[in-house]
Formats: structure tokens, sequence, C-alpha cells
């Protein structure tokens, strides 16, 4: 029997901060995607339209996007713990009252409570996991984006089954409201011990402010590689939306093979580990370059040579790997060149950023399909794709 001495046993007991982490961020997702395959039930239930099922998934986004910079901004006054437990009382809150909702008014004020508080994790989880695994960053923030990742398959898959099994879907949330407790109640109990202060509040000057956060664009390589990340979430946003229909438009492609590539399109996000580990001992800049450069010519194959199925869908999953392979790299490099004393809120704004271009990217990207072709759309999406390489390779240069 091992001891509590053994070698892989006390390695196993530094990573508790990346598994409760994770584990909240699964939940998130979790709770982000199990809306969509709900939307036919709430129409029948509750008699609404398409248009106001759209807006309240559009609601719970803006929940979780509004939520960026002050959770940044207040976890470098009270702490990173305090801010990501607070995160997921909102959202276990807003789930018990999921749970209990009778009317469509109070369904929405739940789901306008999820988004905020999840909305308060991803930023500051960055921030922890960085402090925590300061050597092994890149790989602790790809595994925190595979189990995410994980979290937003496995929701759609269990409302069916409790459909199916003639449950309450409400049940979901139940378990969900309950399940968020006991992460918190850990979080809390575990987490500050492993902290590099002890879990001390941040010391910050009372002029810590969003001007004191906009001063630290004032360096050059902060702020290019800010709009690079900008451009990718761009890029990524529109490809994520409308790739089945993309391929559908290839040669040799039906909707069910469609649909079959845009499934492996997201299973090869389990590469996060591989390529945040990567980027840890190989240089963050130089394998998001590479990653960036594998997005550009796999997308490049499918604008030129998108013909047959092997073809597509070799490109496809290429394309996967180069999209989900650059988040903890990427996550963790602005980590690397931010203010310690101001990296939560500044994250905040960049994060806020990438978060506006990230809705704004589909809209584009259907009207271009609209008053032009799925090809100029997507041309459109690697060009900025291209721009992000430029300033990654030109960044990494200059390093």
């Amino acid at each position: 029997m091992p001891n509590a001495d053994h070698p892989w046993v006390a390695r196993l007991r530094t990573l508790d901060v990346l598994a409760l982490t994770a584990l909240l961020w699964f939940l998130a997702k979790f709770l982000r995607y199990a809306f969509p395959p709900l939307f036919g039930t709430f129409r029948e239930l509750y008699g609404v339209s398409n248009t106001e099922l759209g807006t309240l998934f559009s609601a719970l986004m803006a929940g979780y996007a509004v939520m960026q910079f002050p959770s940044g901004a207040l976890a470098d006054r009270i702490g990173v713990v305090r801010v990501i437990v607070a995160g997921a009382l909102v959202a276990s809150g807003a789930s018990f009252a999921l749970f209990v909702s009778t009317q469509y008014a109070l369904l929405t004020v739940a789901v306008v409570g999820i988004g905020l508080g999840t909305g308060a994790h991803k930023t500051v989880a960055i921030t922890l996991l960085s402090a925590v695994y300061p050597d092994r960053t890149g790989r602790a923030l790809g595994v925190m984006g595979t189990v995410g990742e994980f979290g937003g398959a496995l929701a759609p898959v269990l409302v069916v089954t409790v459909l199916a099994a003639a449950l309450r879907w409400q049940s979901l949330f139940l378990g969900a409201a309950l399940g968020g407790l006991v992460l918190a109640g850990a979080f809390a109990l575990r987490v500050p011990a492993r902290l590099p202060d002890a879990g001390a509040i941040p010391e910050t000057g009372d002029d810590t402010g969003f001007r004191t956060y906009l001063a630290a664009f004032t360096v050059p390589s902060l702020t290019a590689f800010a709009v690079a990340a900008v451009c990718i979430a761009f890029s990524v946003s529109g490809v994520t939306a409308f790739l089945p229909l993309f391929l559908e438009s290839r040669p040799g492609v039906d909707a069910s093979a469609a649909g079959l590539l845009y499934s492996g399109f997201f299973l090869v996000s389990g590469v996060q580990p591989i390529t945040g580990d990567v980027a840890d001992r190989l240089g963050r800049l130089r394998v998001i370059a590479a990653l960036l450069l594998l997005a550009i010519t796999a997308l490049l194959t499918l604008l030129v040579a998108g013909t047959g199925l092997v073809t597509v869908g070799t490109a496809t999953l290429a394309l996967g790997v180069g999209i989900h392979g650059i988040r903890p790299g990427r996550d963790a490099h602005l980590m690397a060149i931010i203010p310690d004393d101001v990296v939560g809120g500044t994250l905040g704004i960049v994060r806020t950023s990438m978060l506006g271009m990230s809705a704004v990217s589909p809209a584009v990207v259907g009207y271009l399909s609209d008053v032009s072709t799925f090809d100029v759309a997507f041309g459109v999406l690697a060009v900025a794709f291209g721009l992000a390489a430029v300033i990654v390779l030109g960044l990494a240069l200059a390093r």
C-alpha cells in the first residue's frame, strides 16, 4: 500500500486546486449548454416564441460577458478564492431557483443569475491556476479547458436522457445546485492554504481603478497580443457557429457527414493539456504561432481543396486541433505579461473584448454568407487568423 510520502501520492495531492477549479468550470459549461436542448420544452410549457428563447440565451451570455472585468478587478482587491466561491454560490442559487420555477419570468431571472454566477469563474480561475502552477500554467489551463468542454458535451446527453425517462427537467438544475454547493464548500476549505500567499487579500493601492487597468496597455507587447487574442476570438466564434453549414457546402459532404465532423471538431479539444504542456516547455508564443498556422492551413484547405470526405474530414480535425489547442498557451501568456498588481482587472478587459468580438462574429459571417457565399465569409475568418499569426510571430521574433 502506498503511503503519504510516496512521490506520486504527493504529486496527486498538489492537483487539488486544479481539480476543484476544473470541476467548477465543468459545472459552468454544463449549465450553459443545458438550455438549448430544452428550448422545445420551454416553448411548449410556457408558450414562448423562438425569438424569446433566443433572447433568453443571449441574456445568459450577456450576464456571463458582463462579469469578466468586475470579477477580475474584484479578485485583485479581495482575493481569487472569495470571488470564485461567490460566483459558484450565485450560480447554485440561480440553479435552485430554476428547480422551483413555475413561471417564465422567474426562469428568465434565474438564467441571468446563472450567467452572472458562472461569469465570475474563468477570468479569475486563470489568475488562480497561474499562481498555483507557475511552471505548468499552460498544462493546467489545458486540463481546465478540456474538462469544461466535457461539461458542455454532457449537458445535451443528460437533458435527452432525463426527458426520455419522463423526469422533470428541473431535476437537472437541482443536481447542479447541490453539486455547486459541495464544490464551493470544498474550494473555500482547501484552496486558500495552497495559494503562494496563503490566501491573503492582495494589497492594492487606493487608486486601483479602471484607468489603472487601462494603463497596463501602454506596454506595446501586451496591447499587440491582446489584439491578436481578439482576432482569434472573432475567427473561432465564426467558425464554430457556422462550421456545419460550411461543411455541407463542400462537394461530397452531406448533412449527416457534416454533423459527424462537427462532433469530431469538438472531440479534438482534448489536445489542450498536451498543447498547454508543450507551450510551457517550448515557449508559448512559438506554440501559439504554430497552432495558428495549422488552423490557417486547414481553413485554406477547406476553402481551396475541400473536395471529398477524406480531405474535408482531415482538414476539419486539424482546424479543431489548431483552434482548441491555442487556448491554454494564449491564457498562460496573458498571465505572464500582465503586471501582477492589476492582473485580474486587465485580464477582465481583454476577455470582455474577446467575448464582444465573439458575439459579433456569427452575425458578420451570417451576413456575408447571405449577400455572397460561405467561401467569402470563411475567407474573412482566415484573414483574421492570419493577422493574429503575423502579430504573434512578430512578438516571438522580438523576444
